[in-house]
């Protein structure tokens, strides 16, 4: 599976935006994102869709994102993976 390239990320380009309003997320090229300077959330594509990898505890998991819903639950699971834990 291939990192998505520039045409891939310009159809999840409203998911990138939001993306970018997370606070402590820090997108270092377009489509990859750092989290207190460790890979954090990136994405790729193959014949089957776009997908993303975000690291949730010390391992990715991948996530499809090829509709609204889809992109949702990875916003979801983003702001899961920030939060404090109590």
């Amino acid at each position: 599976m291939k990192h998505a390239t520039a045409t891939a990320l310009d159809r999840l380009e409203p998911l990138l935006v939001e993306l970018r309003k997370i606070e402590g997320v820090s997108e270092k090229t377009r489509g990859v994102f750092y989290r207190q300077r460790q890979s954090f959330l990136h994405f790729h594509e193959d014949p089957a869709g776009l997908f993303a990898d975000l690291r949730e505890g010390g391992d990715f998991t991948r996530y499809r994102v090829e509709t609204a819903a889809e992109q949702r639950k990875l916003l979801a699971a983003v702001k899961r993976a920030i939060s404090p834990r109590p």
